[in-house]
């Protein structure tokens, strides 16, 4: 049975994905003590990249704030794979975005608002959280964003 974070995404039209396998030797999300750390979440859909490429270059802003917002589901899954129930959220503490940037690219905050807000639309003011924006060279498998998410968590 969904709580009612699924029951949100659910009505927001979105549907939680399965955990993305790690790229290496890593786990998608650790717990320690009432907070889940998520490792960086490509913009993946059903174990591939849709887009591929540099913000301000292959990719439009737009796009990658659409991609920004698959990563914090992804981040959504890791968080439930070890929390075991997305209800058990008390606050999303901070998140940080990656963005693989053409060289004369600057608006990285823009394109990780994609995460932000759906995480606030989900979670509503459990989502609103502290934030950095980065941007990069290049990400994993040329990826466009990368996200990574710090929870805290009600103690059961």
């Amino acid at each position: 049975m969904a709580g009612a974070v699924e029951a949100k995404l659910a009505e927001l039209g979105l549907t939680l994905p399965g955990v993305v396998p790690p790229l290496a030797s890593y786990q998608p999300a650790v717990r320690s003590g009432v907070y889940v750390y998520t490792s960086g979440q490509l913009p993946m859909v059903d174990g591939k990249l849709a887009v591929t490429g540099k913000v301000g270059a292959e990719v439009t802003a737009d796009e990658a704030r659409e991609l920004a917002k698959t990563c914090a589901l992804n981040a959504l899954a890791a968080v439930k794979s070890v929390a075991g129930d997305l209800d058990r959220i008390a606050r999303v503490v901070k998140v940080v975005g990656f963005v693989a940037s053409a060289s004369d690219f600057t608006g990285q905050p823009g394109v990780v608002n994609g995460a932000s807000e759906l995480l606030g639309a989900v979670l509503g003011d459990k989502g609103v959280h502290a934030r950095s924006a980065v941007g990069v060279a290049v990400l994993p498998l040329d990826a466009p964003v990368e996200i990574e998410v710090q929870v805290e968590l009600v103690e059961a």
